[in-house]
């Protein structure tokens, strides 16, 4: 015996009423599916962009920090610059200031060696026309006192 399996009308209308039912429910499934991974696309995206502007915020005002930071050096620079400006005219004055002295120094010191050398000569003088003198008076001409000898061996 066999056995023939017949379909019903019925049963076939019922069977595609499920498979419809399944696929609509996996449809709307999907559909949901999508819609909750858009919401979720969006929302990444979003933090995303919230992310990427607090970086750019932070990195600019990082920037702008050292931009100030780099225009207080410049001025301190310029600054430093201007007095080192003024203590080099100062220090080129001193230089000046003391080789002028020193040159004087040296001209004190040859004056003074000067005065003396002059001061030696007029004893000499004044010991030898003392000798002319008291030649010429009457008094001892044999020789001239030690001063005036000593003027020859300058």
């Amino acid at each position: 015996t066999s056995h023939h399996i017949t379909s019903h009308p019925t049963h076939h209308i019922s069977q595609h009423n499920m498979l419809s039912q399944v696929v609509r429910e996996h449809q709307q499934a999907q559909a949901q599916s999508k819609r909750e991974t858009e919401r979720l696309r969006v929302e990444a995206v979003g933090a995303a962009r919230r992310v990427a502007d607090d970086l750019v915020e932070a990195l600019n005002y990082g920037v702008s920090d050292v931009f100030q930071t780099q225009r207080k050096l410049e001025g301190e620079v310029k600054t430093l610059q201007a007095s080192l400006g003024r203590f080099t005219k100062l220090s080129t004055q001193w230089i000046s200031m003391i080789d002028a002295f020193n040159q004087s120094l040296k001209e004190i010191g040859d004056v003074e060696n000067w005065s003396e050398k002059m001061e030696n000569d007029m004893h000499h003088i004044a010991a030898a026309l003392d000798f002319v003198h008291n030649g010429q008076t009457g008094g001892s001409t044999t020789r001239p006192p030690p001063a005036a000898a000593s003027t020859a061996d300058e």
